[in-house]
């Protein structure tokens, strides 16, 4: 029988530096953790030298760079020697098809096209080129020229394509033009298949057919048929045709008592469908509301004065121009699938799709729980633009009459969101960059405490083994990083000076953009202010990324370079400049409290209801920025030395959190959440809360204020009982002031010992 999921580990499966064998050897470091399974990143056969793991190239093999089936074998078997498990992060949306040959399906898809017996595999519009494929992977248009025939394939630089059998005669053009496939250039928007979101690289799976669910999950079936594996985190469900009828298969394959969470990116008014057979998200949610209880509401109004006011339509428009232009291939078919099914040609259609999408603020509305959303959007889409009325009429009528029309239209108003908020608007809005996360709602400027209780009781109802989390290999910011930038809520005066003195002495080339990465840059920056060549490089690949991604001044897709080098010469004036011994002070000055807020952060986050997962290296403080920033290799024999010294607060905390969950299951996985208030003049800088009858958790916020005014009268009605402080060995019972409670640590663990 497996042991219950009490907490997690991710490890960044790497075939460098992170194998199976890897993994066996952090074993005994992470059950003195007190981790009950590791949840590792997709293992898979991906494409050669992935680093993540997320271009699966063959779905029915264990990678051989990890390890290979025994490798994995191995590591069960060697965690569950210790009482442990394993989580497995699967990718049933798409494969990577970036070189054709490592994909055994997709080359036989192109080899053979429509005769293929993969022709059903892939989402193929066969109608945009008369039946062949078109792939746009080249430079332009004009190097099929440089095409070369090399026996039975054709070559283009590192690029390799297969030749169907009988047309290889002649030049490689000659060719090219008898294949299955067609080959663009990549700037033309157009793609003969679907994408995850507008990566061409990626190929979307038709997971809604039978065969092809089964073919593509022959090896996680075997995990549970052989008892290697507890659990899986599904990739990115929303992309699929049918997340919930796969989901539905999927558990049929698991069986009953698997634990199953969906990376299932929520608004802030959205719940996940009850009806889903999942244990609940990855966390997002769960990242926002703890995060945001540490956002002093105080700092808003001068923050924004600071900044801007964010544009209210924003987020329309930049998702009416991601599916009209970064998705114009996937709005193209669906408005061609809607023309089938109504008989109407409009000319309108188009602009009608992008403008209903753009009104429509989940990932995908079809879920049985969200059925209010898509009506409300068509009625507001009419309101804002009478002249679209009929064709809104067009739209409906095909969303309620085909199945296809249902699903294309979902998959590209999640790609769209994804593209004009977490992967454009995020990267624009400067107010305060730790609040514009995935799954985050920066317009909100952080949460109450009402709130927060309020929605940990409905989590505790509703999802109690759904995973929470703080960080992950696809967060903006790490866990720490976001906890030092949102301490700025609590000094706005203080930051608004720093920035127009910075800003003033530095010359950035654009003051937006300025804004925006001065707050990165604070986040990251050293305490004893030695910036080392690491973090040079480091920040301005960070740099180049946001900025891209923003899409103002330059882009992927059209960088322009003199922008581009302005700022990175901005950005070597910082580094190199006197703001460098200001931003040393200021975060000197701010460090204790920027680590106050990282603790109470990462102990409720612990010890609230759900399955807490810990990303690589967050046991302890670090300053990983996005992605690949956050995928670094981890130091686990420094953080090894770091737990045997116990001198390091965050690992403290860590270790007797779990080691706590570990000892009292019961507790954090059925037992009841109760708010508890504190009492005084400062009540309203502690949060607290009771863990069915025997663990209390306690964390003070907003401690720029408090460090003035003090506790003074302020105190916690324990409940009743005798309570022993996990971290510092105290104990406790009765009304405890809060001097007395806090006065070594900013965060309490306690346990009751008189049951």
């Amino acid at each position: 029988m497996p042991s219950p999921v009490l907490s997690t580990y991710r490890l960044q499966m790497r075939g460098d530096c992170c194998t199976f064998d890897d993994a066996v050897n952090l074993l005994d470091y992470l059950d003195r953790l007190g981790v009950s399974h590791l949840y590792l990143s997709p293992i898979l056969t991906a494409a050669h030298g992935s680093t993540h793991g997320y271009d699966v190239t063959d779905p029915t093999t264990v990678s051989a760079a990890l390890g290979g089936g025994e490798g994995l074998r191995r590591l069960s078997e060697a965690a569950r020697s210790r009482g442990m498990g394993l989580i497995v992060d699967i990718v049933p949306n798409h494969v990577g098809v970036a070189h054709p040959e490592q994909n055994p399906w997709w080359w036989d898809l192109l080899r053979h096209g429509r005769a293929s017996a993969y022709a059903d595999y892939f989402d193929i519009d066969w109608d945009l080129d008369d039946g062949r494929i078109v792939l746009p992977v080249l430079g332009s248009d004009d190097d099929v020229a440089d095409l070369v025939l090399d026996g039975d394939v054709l070559r283009l630089g590192d690029l390799v394509f297969p030749v169907a059998p009988g047309t290889g005669s002649g030049t490689g053009r000659e060719v090219h033009d008898r294949q299955h496939y067609r080959l663009t250039g990549w700037r033309t928007g157009i793609c003969g298949y679907r994408r995850f979101f507008s990566i061409t690289s990626l190929a979307a799976l038709r997971q809604e057919d039978r065969t092809v669910f089964d073919a593509s999950h022959v090896e996680v079936k075997r995990w549970f048929d052989e008892g290697l594996v507890d659990g899986l985190r599904i990739d990115h469900p929303d992309g699929l045709s049918d997340p919930a009828g796969y989901l539905g298969w999927l558990r049929e394959l698991t069986g009953p008592d698997a634990w199953i969470v969906v990376e299932k990116i929520l608004a802030a008014d959205e719940s996940l469908d009850a009806s889903l057979p999942v244990a609940g998200t990855t966390g997002y949610d769960a990242l926002r509301e703890i995060g945001g209880l540490f956002i002093a509401p105080s700092g808003e109004s001068l923050l924004t004065a600071v900044s801007g006011r964010p544009d209210p339509d924003a987020e329309r428009t930049l998702k009416t121009a991601a599916v009209t232009d970064t998705l114009a291939s996937e709005l193209s078919r669906l408005c061609r699938a809607i023309t089938a099914v109504t008989a109407r040609q409009d000319p309108q259609l188009p602009s009608a799709v992008a403008a209903l999408i753009s009104r429509i603020g989940v990932y995908r509305s079809d879920y049985l729980s969200l059925g209010a959303i898509l009506p409300v959007a068509v009625q507001e889409t009419s309101w804002a633009a009478p002249g679209l009325t009929d064709t809104l009429s067009t739209v409906a009528t095909a969303l309620s009459t085909s199945d296809e029309v249902v699903s294309r239209f979902n998959q590209l108003c999640g790609a769209a969101t994804a593209k004009a908020v977490e992967d454009c608007l995020f990267y624009r809005d400067a107010r305060l960059v730790s609040l514009n996360e995935v799954g985050g709602a920066p317009e909100l400027f952080g949460v109450s405490a009402a709130e927060f209780h309020q929605r940990t009781t409905t989590r505790m109802r509703a999802w109690p083994t759904a995973m929470t989390t703080l960080s992950t290999h696809d967060t903006k910011r790490g866990e720490d990083v976001r906890a030092r930038i949102g301490l700025l809520s609590q000094v706005p005066e203080t930051w608004a000076d720093s920035v127009e003195r910075w800003s003033a002495s530095s010359a950035p080339p654009d003051r937006d953009t300025a804004l925006f990465l001065w707050q990165n840059i604070f986040g990251v920056w050293p305490v004893d202010g030695a910036v080392t060549d690491e973090l040079r490089a480091r920040l301005h690949g960070y740099t180049e990324k946001a900025i891209r991604e923003a899409g103002t001044r330059t882009s992927w897709h059209d960088p322009c370079m003199d922008f581009e080098n302005e700022l990175h010469g901005w950005l070597d004036r910082v580094l190199d400049g006197p703001v460098a011994a200001e931003l040393t002070a200021l975060v000197g000055r701010l460090d204790v409290h920027a680590r106050n807020d990282s603790l109470g952060q990462k102990l409720i986050q612990l010890t609230a209801p759900g399955v807490p997962d810990i990303y690589q290296g967050t046991e302890t403080t670090e300053d990983s920025l996005v992605d690949p920033d956050n995928r670094r290799p981890i130091d686990h024999a420094a953080l090894r030395d770091t737990l045997e010294r116990g001198d390091d607060d965050k690992l403290r905390v860590t270790t007797a959190a779990l080691t706590l969950r570990r000892a009292r299951p019961a507790t954090f996985q059925a037992g009841g959440y109760t708010p508890l208030l504190a009492t005084g003049s400062a009540a309203a800088h502690l949060v607290s809360f009771l863990r069915g009858q025997d663990v209390v958790v306690a964390a003070c916020r907003w401690t720029v204020a408090l460090a003035e005014t003090g506790w003074a009268d302020t105190a916690l009605p324990l409940p009743d009982g005798r309570w022993l402080d996990r971290l510092s060995g105290r104990r406790w019972a009765g009304l405890v002031p809060l001097t007395e409670l806090l006065a070594d640590s900013p965060v309490a663990l306690l346990e009751r010992t008189d049951d």
